[in-house]
């Protein structure tokens, strides 16, 4: 039996719930953006074009999924499974709340 580069399971729990912490401050900075922009286009008369909140709403989903997909797709390639599966999920899934929201 012969050591494997792979990370340790207690090495990629922590990796996750660090990363975790950070994704749900950068998901909460963006709610908090689509909130004010959301607000700021209760009081705007105009009408035309797309609203403010939709515009943040599609900057937050793009810049999610971009985030998913780099921070997800590299940690799977260097074979870290768990950290990996969270961004995917977490960065994704809250990428296709923004979406949908716009």
């Amino acid at each position: 039996m012969g050591k494997t580069n792979e990370p340790s399971t207690g090495q990629q729990l922590g990796a996750a719930l660090a990363l975790l912490v950070i994704d749900l401050m950068v998901i909460a900075w963006l709610t908090y953006g689509y909130g004010m922009a959301g607000w700021a286009d209760a009081y705007e008369s105009d009408t035309t074009g797309p609203s403010n909140a939709s515009r943040t709403a599609s900057q937050a989903a793009w810049l999610l999924a971009g985030a998913a997909a780099l921070s997800g797709g590299t940690l799977l390639a260097l074979r870290w499974r768990i950290p990996g599966t969270v961004q995917l999920i977490v960065l994704g899934g809250t990428a296709a709340l923004f979406a949908s929201a716009t």
